[in-house]
């Protein structure tokens, strides 16, 4: 089996509904970590004060034959047409351990 992971910067009030949609698509699981980050738009400040929007990093890794259309979806439900709504990229995956217990979903699949 070849794998890939699907990274995912986008605002943390989209977390939910990107894996959710994403685990309907044949993820298995996904995971999500707090983050902050600067853009090409910048931070917005009111009186001085910095206003961070909450990001997430998600984090999916993902048997190749499913990474075009879950891509699809992610790019769908965290409208990533709009400025600032974040990215998503895919790495190739090299080796993986612990998927042992997924292989049943994967073989189920195909």
């Amino acid at each position: 089996m070849h794998f890939k992971l699907i990274v995912v910067t986008i605002r943390a009030d989209l977390s939910d509904a990107i894996v959710s949609a994403a685990r309907k698509a044949g993820a298995t699981g996904a995971t999500i970590i707090p983050a902050r980050g600067v853009g090409i738009h910048g931070t917005k400040t009111i009186f001085g004060l910095t206003m961070d929007i909450q990001r997430d990093v998600i984090m999916l890794l993902l048997e190749e034959h499913l990474v075009k259309s879950i891509l699809k979806i992610i790019k769908k439900v965290g409208s990533f047409h709009q400025p600032g709504a974040g990215i998503a990229f895919v790495l190739d995956v090299d080796k993986a351990i612990g998927m042992e217990s997924q292989i049943p979903n994967f073989i189920d699949e195909v």
